[in-house]
């Protein structure tokens, strides 16, 4: 049985980020999503909301859990055996960022081996601060996250410029 992980903060939680897991789903035997924290951004929903958005947004993938990951994602996947991580890739940056993470990686834990996903086209262009920004304003975030993210990122960021 192989069983992955595709770690991430989902600071929000993106319609990218929910394609990329079904994808994966249907490639491994088990897939756990882990919730961590970025240390090197502000957060926007606390963990047990990003932790509820996504079991919302998975609840029809039976052999997808999720759970809270601190510290290094090797050892967690250790901790489950599992010996595939999965990333999303954008383009060529996330490309460069996830190749050093992926060796890094390997050399903590030969046995994890990184599978990388194409982020699906109208999918590319998405990033955390981006949606950030169109919910500050009062954007149309339907096609870019699921409708519940968007209702709380409105209702946490609205007139808050």
């Amino acid at each position: 049985m192989t069983i992955a992980v595709f770690p991430g903060s989902f600071d929000p939680l993106t319609n990218g980020h929910v394609d990329l897991i079904t994808r994966a789903s249907r490639m491994f035997d088990q897939l756990i999503v882990t919730v961590g924290k970025n240390t090197s951004k502000q957060g926007l929903f606390t963990t047990s909301e990003r932790v509820a958005f996504i079991e919302a947004a998975i609840a029809a993938l039976p052999n997808v859990t999720v759970q809270v990951e601190q510290g290094l994602t090797v050892d967690f996947m250790k901790s489950v055996q599992a010996t595939v991580l999965v990333r999303g890739i954008r383009n060529s940056t996330d490309f460069e960022y996830e190749q050093g993470i992926a060796n890094l990686n390997r050399h903590l834990a030969p046995q994890v081996d990184t599978a990388c996903l194409m982020a699906d086209p109208q999918y590319q262009y998405v990033s955390s601060s981006l949606l950030k920004e169109v919910a500050r304003f009062g954007g149309d975030l339907k096609q870019l996250v699921p409708s519940m993210v968007a209702k709380a990122m409105v209702a946490r960021l609205e007139g808050d410029h």
